[in-house]
């Protein structure tokens, strides 16, 4: 095998996130772990940046159960975080498209393993070059959140000019790229928040913003074309009268409520339910987005909204943040 690397051939460990069993925060440490090599085809990259989020959380707690079946079924048995931004370290003696010493950023999901110095990923893999004003946080930001948004959007939801979304956790990781980029289509956005977050949802491109702490946002009587609960805090059942004919109501979170609903409203009636996996979906689907948006990332049309950043040696205070369930933005974690 042979690589081109900027990298001493002599550094064969790394600085990983690790955890041997399932639970809490605490469970989760920094470890000194092997350092991967890149294959023929694939780029070995420095992670400078990576992200926190619900399904982080869910990977550590091994809940619900499905997520077993990807980080072990009786411990975790993988480093977490999939999305990543930082520098090209090695390449392998096949790869054409990149060159050691470029910025990139994307996902190796539904694999894991970007909390840690070293991540070997693909040429062809959901991979991109950083723009050059863009800082790895806000690029591994768009890897994750940025990337889920357009999926539902595009693949789940097929937004239309001129259709009306409203967006359940607008100020959060999801919610903020999603009023984005609704608003980018030309939607009609309307976006749910506490107060706090009031002025940020509406400065994102929403037409209007609904403080759920002093109104009840089915309660008002407005209705839409598409609900996207990015929080997944809601229900269908809750949203349903929300939506108007052949409406349609999207959740990011599992549950066997949700699995019901798609089963049911495929059968009976015109509004749907519907969950997705995004980080399933084809590479080739992927690469597509993540290709959009470095586009409109690039062109200032979109960006990305930092919560908090922690050094990845508090990596068990960023996951309390984020198990809070009110986090703003995106949290990141750096690793230097």
């Amino acid at each position: 095998m042979s690589t081109t690397e900027r990298t001493t051939g002599s550094d064969t460990r790394m600085k990983a996130v690790t955890a041997n069993e399932y639970g809490g925060p605490e469970v989760l440490r920094l470890d000194t772990v092997p350092r991967p090599t890149p294959e023929p085809e694939e780029v070995l990259i420095r992670v400078r940046a990576s992200t926190v989020g619900p399904a982080n959380s869910a990977m550590r707690e091994g809940r619900p159960f499905p997520v077993r079946f990807f980080s072990g079924l009786r411990r975790p048995t993988s480093i977490p975080g999939d999305a990543f931004a930082g520098e090209i370290a090695a390449v392998g003696r096949d790869v054409t498209r990149f060159a050691v010493d470029d910025r990139v950023f994307g996902t190796i999901a539904p694999e894991s393993g970007t909390h840690a110095e070293y991540v070997c990923v693909p040429e062809e893999g959901t991979l991109e070059l950083t723009p050059a004003d863009v800082s790895d946080a806000e690029a591994a930001a768009v890897a994750d959140n940025g990337l889920t948004a357009m999926l539902f959007l595009r693949d789940v939801a097929d937004l239309q000019p001129g259709q009306s979304i409203l967006i359940n956790g607008a100020s959060g990781g999801i919610g903020t790229f999603t009023v984005q980029l609704a608003a980018h289509v030309g939607a009609e956005v309307t976006g749910v928040c506490s107060t706090r977050n009031v002025d940020l949802v509406r400065s994102l491109g929403a037409d209007a913003v609904i403080d759920y702490t002093t109104t009840d946002v089915v309660g008002t009587g407005e209705t839409y074309d598409v609900i996207f609960d990015a929080v997944g805090k809601g229900s269908f059942a809750q949203f349903e009268d929300a939506l108007n004919p052949g409406g349609l109501y999207m959740t990011t979170v599992p549950s066997i409520g949700i699995l019901l609903d798609m089963v049911r409203t495929r059968l009976v009636g015109e509004k749907r339910a519907v969950f997705a996996a995004t980080g399933m979906k084809s590479a080739g689907v992927r690469k597509k987005y993540l290709r959009e948006l470095r586009a409109l990332l690039d062109a200032g049309e979109i960006h990305s909204v930092i919560g908090r950043r922690y050094p990845v040696v508090e990596i068990v205070e960023a996951h309390r943040y984020v198990d809070t369930g009110h986090k703003r933005g995106t949290a990141v974690v750096t690793i230097d």
